[in-house]
């Protein structure tokens, strides 16, 4: 009798289907892993078979054959398949829209894999170096072609900035694409620098556990070299022929990554992130897959990549809340990561100078082992803390008089400076100074954020954007005038008060294209005074050895927040902006604006470290069962109009009845009740013991999704949330 394959197909449906193998292939040979054309509706697809059945539960001829079969070797292997199986269950997302999200783009569809080789660029025949301008960027870019054929990984690491002199002489009929067979990139070894004791003794710890899994917190204080342990730790992972998976929260910390990677490593390392082509992504999947990558650096989504060589995985800067996909799949990467390792048999490194209170919690109920790194390299020492009162004090644009003697100090003294704040544009708010109108979003019933450099008015939160008017709409008065500061409005300030002083503004405007980062910090000569002004994007991970001055401009934000893990992430952000300063010889200092110097939360942030302030805040959570101490799902629904919204979360309250342990919170509006033209609603499921809830989530889901209100509204369920937006 014919085996049945069952098949996932990346439909908005928690089960599998079943499919008779293609003709003339015997069933037996097709195993779990391997992608099948199937016929689906009136479509195709491509779908993953998940399993082999002696029978189906549908009659004979209902069962209709798949149309090809892809992959003669499954392309997702045993390992990752059983670990997307457990991220579906965990998450109660559909299985066929979980392997479609692991697999790229270029694995989605029915084509041949890509071509096997480096992707690389050589000159168009003899052309001379005559045609390009001696000094310039496609100048450098012809040399080193004229040496021959050279790999995108070769041309990152000796000229980072090569893409746009590529697009140049691309145009021009100079260099055209190749590929190269693939070999490890030659490269200059850059000896380490010698391990303190403090990373010695982590990377003998960790290495003990070479060959099983075992979880470790790294936590080492900014600038106290845990890049340093990563590296050490790769290198004898490469030594023994393992791979090693890096995950790092932010694509603009990428390239520095990856060029200290790349100086000290053997073999070959490669990327995944979005900012890649399609066509690229696929090559180093496929790369991770076939086992020629050594090191794969990468995002969130990296945590997908095959590891059939597996000796570590490493999640740097684990606190972060990236690792967590907001929409669609609403995964986890670090533990997802942890997942991982476990099937693997590799130890996992979380690392962080701020650690979330879920690792902590981990850490002291002795299910993962802390590594301290307590001290910064050589003379380095960490910076000292200046809190000024904004109380009553008359400021000039948002910068208090001391903050801007110690900046011009600062510029003085040939150093560097940081200017921190977590606001994207000129000001968030424009207002009419006659009648007190404010531009507002329409469909969020938010302040407009005016960008003054684009002429345009935009809300943050749904994308909407709209001319900036000249008048007031409400009186006619041309008294429009700009409320609150963003980092344009910080750029336009400091360069009047700086003019011959490079200022870089470092945000999602000003770095959208491919290498922005590094071409924006490449503009502060590393002996030179400069400014740098940002957001979130440079708290972390950059190494600015003659930055000696962060100044966080605005931190009440943080203090009074509905979201309880405010506190905790203000604290983080603090902790990691202000680890930018003295990373090198010269001393560094922070500089922290607040109308609130006393509250409790920065005075001991300030005087006992992240560490106390971890600590009191886990004794609150605690008391009040909220996470580490509770787990919880969210239950979001959004609809045109409030009364759908209210109906199904109703609806939802009661359908089923709670059992022990388990406590529905609502329905309630959403702390943002309005976006995008959608009323808002929620509901939250806790459970003291993760036991209890994942036995209530699934039947739970399963009669929401019979209800025909579900389908009046746009709903999903969100476990283990990380923000109640």
């Amino acid at each position: 009798m014919t085996a049945i394959l069952q098949v996932a197909v990346p439909v908005p449906l928690p089960q599998l289907f079943d499919y008779l193998p293609p003709a003339g292939i015997d069933a037996a040979t097709i195993a779990p892993g391997s992608r099948v054309v199937v016929p689906f509706g009136r479509s195709r697809r491509i779908g993953i078979v998940v399993d082999t059945l002696a029978q189906s539960s549908l009659a004979p001829g209902r069962l209709k054959p798949a149309s090809a079969l892809l992959d003669p070797q499954p392309l997702i292997s045993a390992e990752l398949l059983a670990s997307l199986q457990w991220l579906a269950r965990y998450y109660l997302h559909p299985l066929g829209e979980v392997l479609e999200t692991a697999l790229p783009a270029g694995l989605r569809t029915p084509r041949a894999l890509p071509q096997r080789g480096e992707p690389a660029l050589m000159l168009s025949g003899s052309v001379h170096s005559d045609r390009v301008r001696v000094g310039s960027a496609s100048a450098a870019l012809f040399a080193l072609l004229a040496h021959g054929a050279q790999s995108f990984a070769m041309l990152d690491a000796a000229l980072p900035n090569w893409r746009r002199a590529a697009a140049n002489l691309r145009r021009r009929g100079l260099i055209t694409a190749t590929r190269l067979t693939t070999a490890a990139l030659p490269r200059v070894r850059i000896d380490p620098p010698p391990l303190t004791t403090e990373q010695q003794l982590a990377v003998s710890a960790i290495t003990a556990t070479f060959g099983g899994f075992a979880p470790f917190l790294l936590d080492g204080i900014t600038g106290s070299g845990k890049t340093e342990v990563y590296l050490a730790l790769a290198e004898q992972v490469l030594e023994r022929g393992g791979q090693v998976l890096v995950l790092v929260p932010e694509i603009g910390l990428t390239p520095q990554l990856l060029r200290r990677f790349r100086e000290r490593l053997p073999g070959r390392i490669h990327v995944l992130h979005s900012n890649l082509t399609d066509n690229e992504r696929t090559l180093a999947w496929l790369a991770a897959a076939q086992g020629e990558a050594g090191v794969i650096l990468g995002t969130r989504s990296a945590i997908f990549a095959p590891l059939p060589r597996a000796g570590l995985i490493v999640v740097d800067e684990e606190h972060d809340t990236s690792y967590k996909q907001q929409d669609g799949l609403r995964y986890s990467a670090r533990d997802l990561a942890l997942v991982r390792a476990k099937a693997l048999g590799v130890p996992v490194v979380l690392g962080s100078a701020t650690p979330s209170l879920e690792t902590l919690a981990n850490v002291a109920g002795g299910r993962y082992r802390r590594l301290p790194l307590g001290s910064r390299p050589g003379a380095a020492r960490m910076p000292e803390f200046h809190c000024v009162d904004l109380r009553g004090k008359r400021l000039d644009d948002g910068l208090a008089p001391e903050l801007i003697t110690a900046v011009c100090a600062c510029m003085a003294r040939g150093e560097q400076a940081l200017l921190f704040r977590n606001r994207r544009g000129y000001a968030p708010v424009l207002m009419c100074h006659d009648c007190g109108w404010h531009a507002a979003c329409a469909r969020c019933d938010k302040p407009l954020t005016w960008h003054r450099g684009a002429a345009r008015l935009r809300c943050h939160h749904c994308g909407a954007e709209q001319r900036v008017p000249s008048h007031c709409p409400q009186c006619n008065n041309a008294a429009l005038a700009p409320q609150g500061i963003g980092t344009e409005r910080l750029e336009q300030v400091l360069t009047g008060m700086f003019p011959d002083i490079p200022v870089v503004r470092i945000d999602r405007e000003t770095t959208r294209r491919k290498d922005a980062v590094d071409d924006l910090l490449g503009q502060l000569a590393p002996d030179r005074p400069g400014i740098l002004i940002g957001t979130q994007m440079l708290a972390k991970g950059h190494d600015l050895p003659n930055l000696t001055l962060v100044a966080i401009v605005g931190v009440d934000e943080g203090l009074f927040s509905v979201d309880f893990r405010a506190s905790e992430r203000l604290c983080q952000l603090i902790v990691q902006v202000s680890g930018r300063a003295g990373r090198a010889r010269k001393p560094g200092a922070v500089w922290l604006q607040t109308h609130h110097p006393d509250h409790p939360l920065l005075r001991d942030l300030i005087r006992h470290g992240y560490a106390r302030v971890a600590a009191e805040l886990l004794k609150e959570r605690r008391l009040a069962g909220l996470p580490p101490y509770a787990h919880l799902a969210l239950l979001r629904a959004e609809a045109k109009t409030q009364a759908a919204v209210d109906e199904f979360l109703a609806l939802a309250a009661g359908l089923v009845e709670q059992p022990m342990g388990v406590s529905l919170l609502g329905p309630m509006p959403a702390p943002m009740p309005r976006r995008a033209g959608m009323f808002r609603g929620q509901l939250l499921a806790s459970a003291d013991e993760r036991a209890a809830l994942h036995v209530f989530l699934p039947s739970w889901l399963a009669r929401l999704r019979e209800c025909p209100q579900a389908r009046r509204v746009r709903w999903s369920l969100d476990v283990d949330p990380q923000d109640l937006y």
